[in-house]
């Protein structure tokens, strides 16, 4: 596990939006700043939340043949 990821909560995706969106509402002074700030916080979270990997590396080896889309 990553060391900056000390603290972990389990939550789902929506409550992370609702979370987000209720306090960029509250420090907002119109619902499009809000919409904004909501938005650029739960980038920021996403982003520091995520595990570095390679795209190439990860998902070229991890294609088979068996790999059905339907």
């Amino acid at each position: 596990m990553n060391s900056r990821s000390a603290k972990r909560i389990d939550t789902t995706l929506g409550e992370l939006i609702a979370a987000a969106s209720e306090v960029a509402f509250e420090y907002s002074d119109n619902e499009q700043e809000a919409y904004r700030l909501a938005r650029l916080a739960l980038i920021e979270m996403l982003k520091k939340a995520s595990y570095p990997f390679d795209v190439e590396e990860d998902i070229f080896n991890t294609v088979t043949r068996k790999t059905y889309l339907h």
